[in-house]
């Protein structure tokens, strides 16, 4: 294994070789509709990896589309802690699912979808403005009609200190959907 998890062994593909979208027909190359769709997903899962196995975790998250950066938090211990900080190499996606749609034949029963997948690495925030700057972008996005610093306390150091907040650079991305029919 080198210092970045993979092993030494297998070349490392870039993102972007993994953003590729098989089926072409379900594609979105439109990247206003990836970030809409980031904006606006409830919750994404994160997939770590630890020595070789995956692991998924579903947590809320805020995307900083000035940034192009996704921003979550866990605790300092934990998976997702220890297989970050053993590995920044994450892929993240949201979707939403639509309708079932039964068809004639069993092979062509289907679902309506809206998906965006994310690869890049994800860095724990140790300057205390960046994990202010993460934390305040989700309860903006959670609890847009309360206010930092007016409804509910600010975010002290030692608060900070408890938890960790993590800067997702993006390196690449892809839409798909299958639209109603």
């Amino acid at each position: 294994m080198d210092d970045t998890g993979q092993s030494e062994d297998l070349p490392r593909r870039e993102a972007q070789d993994f953003s590729r979208v098989l089926r072409r027909d379900r594609a979105v190359e439109d990247e206003a509709w990836i970030r809409s769709q980031l904006r606006e997903a409830p919750y994404g899962v994160v997939a770590t990896d630890s020595e070789h196995q995956p692991f998924i975790n579903p947590l809320i998250f805020a995307y900083d589309e000035g940034d192009n950066a996704i921003y979550f938090h866990t605790g300092r211990r934990g998976r997702i802690f220890a297989n970050i900080s053993a590995n920044p190499r994450v892929c993240f996606n949201v979707c939403r699912m639509g309708e079932l749609i039964a068809r004639p034949a069993a092979w062509q029963f289907d679902v309506e979808y809206d998906s965006v997948i994310v690869f890049g690495e994800a860095r724990v925030m140790d300057d205390p403005e960046e994990a202010r700057h993460g934390l305040k972008l989700l309860l903006a996005k959670y609890f847009p009609d309360l206010h930092y610093g007016q409804d509910y306390t600010p975010i002290t150091t030692q608060q900070l200190g408890q938890t960790a907040v993590y800067r997702l650079e993006i390196e690449a991305w892809s839409g798909k959907r299958n639209p109603p029919a």
